[in-house]
């Protein structure tokens, strides 16, 4: 019997070559996912999945990359990602899980999820720069997967977007740090806001220039958070529906009544969750 031919992708092919080659192999469902936020040192994680459809329809203008795009650019294909999807899902982590169980843990879990809740299952997975295992399906880890893969930018934009309007909710609540500015990135005005007031209780407090500006540089990383509130988290409790796909255990998304028909979960923007917002048709 003789093997498929090789199929090969050039760069130069554009934004959607990779996604029509494997449509062109039976996938016809390519779901892309990204997240925002691994480099802050405040604020959430946020990841993001995304299927768009096939055709003229899944082309979405000014989709790239999201760290290439202006903020009013972002917004605009933001909106044509959430109209012209298959689906569409985001997760967001606050910064206690982040500190609870490690920025690698959770990233890997909030991708995860975020791809179980799209409304339509994928035939095939593309992540940008690292592989996701345990999604029951196959898929593939691109190297900086945003700026070769429709699905992956769109999922950039999507996670991006959701974190960005977070962080500039949290800069009403902590004006004194400029969220709504740097987005809670390590920027020198975000060091000398750290330096004047110290940690907020939504910095990052397993990492080092946040535990040095708190005095618990000293304790192990998950010791350094002032004890609070428990929040819900992804790893809470088993669900057995979900268990084959993920290594760690979740929690359910909460649904408001505002949520429109196919959405996932809803988080609410003033205080961050680890639940979802998402939809699909």
């Amino acid at each position: 019997m003789l093997a498929p031919p090789r199929t090969v992708i050039r760069r130069e092919a554009g934004l959607y070559a990779l996604e029509q080659a494997l449509q062109r192999r039976g996938f016809r469902h390519v779901a892309g996912a990204d997240e925002a936020g691994r480099g802050a040192c405040a604020g959430p994680l946020v990841a993001a999945a995304a299927i768009l459809p096939e055709g003229k329809r899944g082309e979405i203008p000014e989709l790239a990359d999201s760290k290439l795009l202006t903020a009013a650019a972002r917004e605009r294909v933001y909106d044509q990602v959430v109209a012209r999807a298959l689906a569409w899902s985001v997760m967001i982590i606050p910064p206690t899980e982040v500190d609870a169980r490690g920025l690698h843990v959770c990233n890997l879990a909030a991708m995860r999820r975020a791809l179980a809740s799209l409304a339509v299952r994928p035939d095939y997975v593309l992540t940008d720069g690292f592989p996701v295992d345990g999604l029951g399906g196959p898929g593939l880890a691109v190297w900086k997967g945003d700026r070769v893969a429709a699905c992956v930018a769109a999922a950039s934009v999507l996670a991006k977007v959701t974190r960005d309007r977070l962080m500039v909710e949290l800069h009403d609540r902590y004006p004194a740090y400029g969220f709504a500015v740097h987005k809670g990135y390590i920027t020198d005005d975000h060091t000398a806001a750290l330096r004047e007031h110290g940690p907020c209780a939504e910095h990052r407090f397993s990492y080092v220039n946040v535990a040095a500006a708190s005095g618990r540089g000293n304790r192990p990383p998950r010791a350094r958070r002032p004890a609070g509130p428990a929040a819900a988290t992804l790893f809470d409790t088993a669900d057995a529906s979900t268990a084959a796909n993920f290594d760690a255990a979740v929690t359910e998304p909460l649904l408001l009544p505002e949520a429109a028909e196919g959405t996932v979960g809803v988080a609410s923007g003033g205080q961050a969750s680890a639940t979802g917002v998402g939809g699909g048709r």
